[in-house]
Protein backbone atom coordinates (compact mmCIF):
# COMPACT_ATOMS: atom_id res chain seq x y z
CA UNK A 1 0.00 0.00 0.00
CA UNK A 2 1.65 3.01 -1.27
CA UNK A 3 0.15 5.48 0.56
CA UNK A 4 -0.04 3.80 4.61
CA UNK A 5 0.98 6.65 5.74
CA UNK A 6 -1.81 8.76 4.77
CA UNK A 7 -3.97 5.97 4.96
CA UNK A 8 -2.72 5.52 8.67
CA UNK A 9 -2.96 9.66 9.04
CA UNK A 10 -6.88 10.08 8.03
CA UNK A 11 -7.63 6.54 10.56
CA UNK A 12 -6.38 8.78 13.62
CA UNK A 13 -8.33 12.20 12.44
CA UNK A 14 -10.99 9.87 12.51
CA UNK A 15 -10.55 8.46 15.67
CA UNK A 16 -9.83 11.69 17.39
CA UNK A 17 -12.93 13.27 15.76
CA UNK A 18 -15.44 10.48 16.20
CA UNK A 19 -14.86 10.25 19.84
CA UNK A 20 -15.02 14.03 20.27
CA UNK A 21 -18.33 13.58 18.27
CA UNK A 22 -20.08 10.69 19.81
CA UNK A 23 -18.93 11.92 23.30
CA UNK A 24 -21.22 15.64 22.64
CA UNK A 25 -23.83 13.64 20.71
CA UNK A 26 -24.68 11.14 23.91
CA UNK A 27 -24.18 14.06 26.28
CA UNK A 28 -27.09 15.82 23.98
CA UNK A 29 -29.30 13.13 23.38
CA UNK A 30 -29.72 11.21 26.80
CA UNK A 31 -29.26 13.83 29.29
CA UNK A 32 -26.07 11.59 30.88
CA UNK A 33 -23.23 10.40 30.21
CA UNK A 34 -21.18 7.39 30.65
CA UNK A 35 -18.60 6.97 33.09
CA UNK A 36 -15.27 8.68 32.90
CA UNK A 37 -14.35 8.90 29.01
CA UNK A 38 -16.54 5.87 27.92
CA UNK A 39 -19.10 8.29 26.39
CA UNK A 40 -16.41 8.77 23.42
CA UNK A 41 -16.25 5.16 22.14
CA UNK A 42 -19.93 3.46 23.59
CA UNK A 43 -21.37 4.38 19.91
CA UNK A 44 -18.43 2.58 17.98
CA UNK A 45 -16.54 3.21 14.91
CA UNK A 46 -14.05 5.48 15.81
CA UNK A 47 -11.30 2.89 14.81
CA UNK A 48 -12.90 2.07 12.03
CA UNK A 49 -10.52 3.78 9.70
CA UNK A 50 -8.11 0.81 10.71
CA UNK A 51 -10.61 -1.54 9.76
CA UNK A 52 -10.80 -0.03 6.40
CA UNK A 53 -6.82 -0.16 5.62
CA UNK A 54 -6.74 -3.65 6.82
CA UNK A 55 -9.52 -4.81 4.37
CA UNK A 56 -7.97 -2.80 1.84
CA UNK A 57 -4.70 -4.92 2.17
CA UNK A 58 -6.12 -8.18 2.06
CA UNK A 59 -7.71 -7.25 -1.48
CA UNK A 60 -4.47 -5.89 -2.33
CA UNK A 61 -3.22 -9.39 -1.74
CA UNK A 62 -5.38 -11.25 -3.58
CA UNK A 63 -8.10 -11.78 -0.73
CA UNK A 64 -11.98 -11.19 -2.47
CA UNK A 65 -14.01 -8.45 -0.33
CA UNK A 66 -16.83 -10.90 0.29
CA UNK A 67 -14.26 -12.65 2.65
CA UNK A 68 -13.65 -10.02 4.58
CA UNK A 69 -15.59 -9.15 7.57
CA UNK A 70 -15.04 -5.79 9.20
CA UNK A 71 -19.14 -4.73 10.29
CA UNK A 72 -21.06 -8.13 10.78
CA UNK A 73 -20.77 -11.21 11.04
CA UNK A 74 -17.08 -11.12 13.44
CA UNK A 75 -17.76 -14.07 15.64
CA UNK A 76 -15.74 -16.76 15.72
CA UNK A 77 -15.82 -19.88 18.26
CA UNK A 78 -13.31 -19.51 21.28
CA UNK A 79 -11.92 -22.37 23.54
CA UNK A 80 -12.90 -20.71 27.29
CA UNK A 81 -15.87 -18.96 25.66
CA UNK A 82 -18.89 -19.99 23.14
CA UNK A 83 -17.29 -17.03 20.69
CA UNK A 84 -15.74 -13.55 20.54
CA UNK A 85 -16.25 -10.50 18.47
CA UNK A 86 -13.18 -9.54 16.56
CA UNK A 87 -12.58 -6.44 14.61
CA UNK A 88 -11.64 -7.49 11.31
CA UNK A 89 -12.33 -11.11 10.54
CA UNK A 90 -11.45 -12.90 7.09
CA UNK A 91 -12.74 -16.54 6.09
CA UNK A 92 -12.25 -17.26 2.55
CA UNK A 93 -13.46 -20.95 1.61
CA UNK A 94 -13.99 -22.21 4.65
CA UNK A 95 -10.49 -21.37 6.25
CA UNK A 96 -10.17 -18.88 8.61
CA UNK A 97 -7.32 -17.13 6.75
CA UNK A 98 -7.09 -13.93 9.34
CA UNK A 99 -7.73 -11.64 12.62
CA UNK A 100 -7.27 -8.73 13.31
CA UNK A 101 -8.11 -6.47 17.05
CA UNK A 102 -7.77 -2.84 17.62
CA UNK A 103 -7.52 -1.31 21.20
CA UNK A 104 -7.13 2.45 22.19
CA UNK A 105 -6.51 4.10 25.38
CA UNK A 106 -6.33 8.26 26.06
CA UNK A 107 -6.26 9.27 29.28
CA UNK A 108 -6.40 10.45 32.17
CA UNK A 109 -6.95 6.79 33.30
CA UNK A 110 -3.56 4.97 32.32
CA UNK A 111 -2.58 3.50 35.49
CA UNK A 112 -6.54 2.34 36.01
CA UNK A 113 -6.71 0.67 32.15
CA UNK A 114 -3.25 -0.98 31.54
CA UNK A 115 -3.81 -3.99 33.12
CA UNK A 116 -6.93 -4.49 32.09
CA UNK A 117 -5.68 -3.66 28.21
CA UNK A 118 -2.75 -6.32 28.98
CA UNK A 119 -5.51 -8.90 30.34
CA UNK A 120 -7.55 -9.04 27.13
CA UNK A 121 -4.65 -9.10 24.62
CA UNK A 122 -3.08 -12.01 26.02
CA UNK A 123 -6.46 -13.35 27.14
CA UNK A 124 -7.84 -12.76 23.50
CA UNK A 125 -4.87 -14.81 21.92
CA UNK A 126 -4.48 -17.56 24.43
CA UNK A 127 -8.38 -18.05 23.65
CA UNK A 128 -8.08 -18.17 20.14
CA UNK A 129 -4.96 -20.50 19.96
CA UNK A 130 -6.26 -22.83 21.76
CA UNK A 131 -9.47 -22.63 19.64
CA UNK A 132 -8.05 -23.33 17.06
CA UNK A 133 -5.42 -26.35 18.32
CA UNK A 134 -8.60 -28.09 19.04
CA UNK A 135 -10.24 -27.84 15.71
CA UNK A 136 -12.79 -25.32 16.27
CA UNK A 137 -11.90 -23.99 12.40
CA UNK A 138 -11.89 -27.21 10.94
CA UNK A 139 -9.62 -27.72 7.90
CA UNK A 140 -8.06 -24.21 8.63
CA UNK A 141 -4.38 -23.51 8.27
CA UNK A 142 -2.62 -21.39 11.14
CA UNK A 143 -4.53 -18.11 10.74
CA UNK A 144 -2.76 -14.60 11.16
CA UNK A 145 -3.49 -12.44 14.15
CA UNK A 146 -2.91 -8.94 14.42
CA UNK A 147 -3.33 -6.43 16.56
CA UNK A 148 -3.02 -2.58 16.48
CA UNK A 149 -3.24 -0.15 19.29
CA UNK A 150 -3.61 3.32 19.87
CA UNK A 151 -2.01 5.06 22.79
CA UNK A 152 -2.41 8.83 23.60
CA UNK A 153 0.57 11.00 23.02
CA UNK A 154 0.59 12.94 26.39
CA UNK A 155 2.88 13.73 29.39
CA UNK A 156 0.72 11.44 31.75
CA UNK A 157 1.31 8.30 29.38
CA UNK A 158 5.24 9.46 28.38
CA UNK A 159 5.82 9.86 32.34
CA UNK A 160 8.21 7.33 34.21
CA UNK A 161 6.10 5.22 36.34
CA UNK A 162 7.09 3.54 39.45
CA UNK A 163 6.39 -0.13 40.22
CA UNK A 164 5.17 -1.37 43.22
CA UNK A 165 7.23 -4.24 44.45
CA UNK A 166 6.30 -5.08 48.19
CA UNK A 167 7.27 -8.87 48.00
CA UNK A 168 9.69 -9.51 45.12
CA UNK A 169 11.44 -6.85 42.15
CA UNK A 170 9.39 -6.31 38.68
CA UNK A 171 11.65 -7.27 35.62
CA UNK A 172 13.82 -4.79 34.68
CA UNK A 173 12.62 -3.31 31.84
CA UNK A 174 9.37 -2.43 33.58
CA UNK A 175 11.28 -0.19 36.15
CA UNK A 176 11.00 3.54 35.62
CA UNK A 177 9.33 2.61 32.22
CA UNK A 178 6.18 5.00 31.43
CA UNK A 179 2.77 3.79 29.91
CA UNK A 180 3.93 4.17 26.42
CA UNK A 181 7.11 2.08 27.28
CA UNK A 182 4.85 -0.68 28.79
CA UNK A 183 2.53 -0.79 26.08
CA UNK A 184 5.53 -0.92 23.85
CA UNK A 185 7.34 -3.61 25.86
CA UNK A 186 4.22 -5.83 26.01
CA UNK A 187 3.40 -5.81 22.03
CA UNK A 188 6.89 -6.97 21.37
CA UNK A 189 6.42 -9.25 24.25
CA UNK A 190 3.20 -10.43 22.52
CA UNK A 191 5.02 -10.86 18.98
CA UNK A 192 8.16 -12.16 19.68
CA UNK A 193 5.76 -15.14 22.19
CA UNK A 194 4.46 -15.47 18.67
CA UNK A 195 0.95 -15.54 20.37
CA UNK A 196 0.43 -12.32 17.66
CA UNK A 197 1.94 -12.71 13.56
CA UNK A 198 1.81 -8.82 13.88
CA UNK A 199 1.40 -6.25 16.04
CA UNK A 200 1.60 -2.57 15.88
CA UNK A 201 1.75 0.50 18.38
CA UNK A 202 0.53 4.01 17.64
CA UNK A 203 1.17 7.35 19.49
CA UNK A 204 -1.33 10.50 18.74
CA UNK A 205 -1.74 13.33 20.75
CA UNK A 206 -5.39 14.78 21.34
CA UNK A 207 -4.30 18.28 20.01
CA UNK A 208 -2.73 17.19 16.57
CA UNK A 209 -4.89 13.90 16.23
CA UNK A 210 -7.52 15.60 15.15
CA UNK A 211 -4.66 16.75 12.38
CA UNK A 212 -3.78 13.24 11.94
CA UNK A 213 -0.42 13.67 13.83
CA UNK A 214 0.79 10.20 14.90
CA UNK A 215 4.08 8.58 15.85
CA UNK A 216 5.49 5.13 16.31
CA UNK A 217 7.89 4.14 18.96
CA UNK A 218 9.89 1.55 17.64
CA UNK A 219 10.16 0.07 13.64
CA UNK A 220 9.53 -3.53 15.21
CA UNK A 221 6.18 -2.13 16.27
CA UNK A 222 5.61 0.25 12.62
CA UNK A 223 2.60 0.25 10.42
CA UNK A 224 5.07 -1.13 7.66
CA UNK A 225 5.65 -3.75 9.56
CA UNK A 226 2.32 -5.13 10.21
CA UNK A 227 0.78 -4.14 6.95
CA UNK A 228 3.95 -5.57 5.25
CA UNK A 229 2.90 -9.45 7.46
CA UNK A 230 -0.62 -8.92 6.81
CA UNK A 231 -0.39 -8.54 3.02
CA UNK A 232 2.31 -11.09 2.74
CA UNK A 233 -0.23 -13.45 4.47
CA UNK A 234 -2.88 -12.36 2.21
CA UNK A 235 -0.49 -12.58 -0.87
CA UNK A 236 0.14 -16.34 -0.30
CA UNK A 237 -3.46 -17.25 -0.03
CA UNK A 238 -4.02 -15.46 -3.12
CA UNK A 239 -1.50 -17.47 -4.59
CA UNK A 240 -3.08 -20.75 -3.86
CA UNK A 241 -6.56 -19.72 -4.43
Amino acid sequence: MRNLNKRISEAITLFWTTREQQGKRQGSTTGQKDAGLRRAVTGGKHLAGFASICRDLFIEGGVPDAHIYCKQKRQIPGYYRPTKDWDVVVVANGQLLAVVEFKAQVGPSFGNNFNNRVEEALGNATDLWAAYREGAFQISARPWLGYIFILEDCPASQRPVRPSEPHFPVFPEFKGASYARRYEILLMKLLRERLYDGASLILTPAKGGSRGEFSVPSKELSVKNFAAGLLAHAIAYGKTH
